[in-house]
């Protein structure tokens, strides 16, 4: 199609969804204009001339259209003997298996009292598996109920990190978040958004690490003296507070943190809120300093951090455990379950002698 042909579709389709009449409508108005804004009729031409012209017209769009039609109708009657064809011979295929599932053989006396010990057998293995997995399973609860007795770590909080007594931290794979609560300085804290990264400077010809004290003036009123609050942050060392007052967080970290991805701000003009990344990315801290208490991070909510940010393993033992819960929920197969079956088909196969009709499995 030209882009000519484009553009006068565009106008008489336009023009023809316009009129209730439709198509009659459509050439009336056309044969309208002809007579009126043209010698169509009147001209040289002659009337038999005209009819002919339109007459041209019609015939030469009418083969076009019904040549096409003709061979939809046709496509359309071979994907569709194509479809009965299919559906026939899965119905056969359908029949054909249910036939053979059906089929029952008759055994001699021998043979039953074979295929009665086979299956006694099968059935005590599954009963002392059965069993096995019973045992170990208990074990492994008292196990559990042991370590929780006998550990005394903490339990994280919901954020898998720890509320303490002036601060809170929070984690994920990759980041940390500290927040520290000023109570009783009856004032508000004042201040805007900082970023702190690493610089160096010229010591003795070397370079060093500057630790950075970010200072913000706070006021209740024109007699009160101007208070700081006090943020150091080294690689491995966090300090936070007031100037002048004992540091509300003080110590060495549990492991290094990115400084040129640190970020702090005032919440509520009463709360800093500090967000640094960790330079171990894959690892759960189960302290923030090293004189905090230890949290158990055995007990760390994985599903707050993002399968792409686990190891192989990790993350295919997650994977498992989630499509596994997934099937649960919509009443299908385990993968464990699912492994269990072959192996039973696998038998089935193997001994097409045997009747499993009327077996029931679980």
């Amino acid at each position: 199609m030209t882009d000519r042909q484009q553009q006068i579709d565009g106008v008489l389709l336009s023009l023809a969804t316009s009129l209730e009449g439709g198509v009659p409508e459509l050439f009336d108005h056309v044969f309208s204009f002809l007579s009126r804004k043209t010698d169509f009729y009147t001209g040289a031409a002659t009337s038999t001339t005209a009819k002919k012209i339109v007459l041209d017209a019609f015939e030469k769009y009418e083969k076009t259209c019904q040549a096409e039609a003709l061979e939809k109708l046709k496509r359309k009657e071979v994907e569709e003997k194509k479809l009965a064809e299919r559906r026939a011979a899965q119905k056969a295929k359908e029949e054909a298996e249910f036939t053979e599932t059906s089929r029952i053989k008759e055994l001699t006396d021998e043979e039953a009292e074979e295929l009665q010990k086979k299956l006694d057998a099968e059935k005590a293995k599954e009963k002392t598996t059965e069993m096995l997995e019973i045992k170990l399973e208990k074990n492994s609860e008292e196990n559990g109920q042991n370590k929780e007795e006998k550990s005394d770590k903490i339990k994280p909080n919901l954020g898998n990190g720890c509320d303490l007594e002036n601060y809170q931290w929070t984690q994920t794979l990759g980041e940390l978040e500290i927040r520290v609560v000023f109570k009783g300085i009856g004032f508000p804290l004042k201040g805007c958004r900082f970023r702190v990264g690493t610089t160096f400077e010229s010591f003795l010809g070397s370079a060093r690490p500057r630790l950075f004290r970010a200072k913000l003036r706070c006021r209740t009123g024109p007699a009160t003296l101007a208070k700081d609050v006090v943020v150091d942050v080294g690689r491995k060392h966090l300090k936070i507070g007031l100037k002048g007052k004992q540091p509300l967080v003080d110590g060495e970290l549990a492991e290094e943190i990115k400084l040129e991805s640190l970020n702090w701000i005032i919440e509520d003009k009463k709360n800093i809120v500090l967000n640094v990344d960790k330079v171990n990315g894959m690892h759960w801290w189960n302290k923030l300093l090293l004189t905090d208490p230890e949290i158990d991070t055995q007990k760390v909510q994985p599903e707050n951090s993002k399968l792409s940010d686990l190891d192989g393993e990790t993350r295919s033992m997650v994977e498992k455990m989630m499509y596994d819960q997934r099937q649960k929920e919509l009443g299908l197969p385990t993968s464990e379950e699912k492994k269990k079956h072959e192996i039973l088909k696998k038998f089935m196969d193997q001994h097409p002698e045997m009747d499993f009709s009327n077996a029931k499995f679980s």
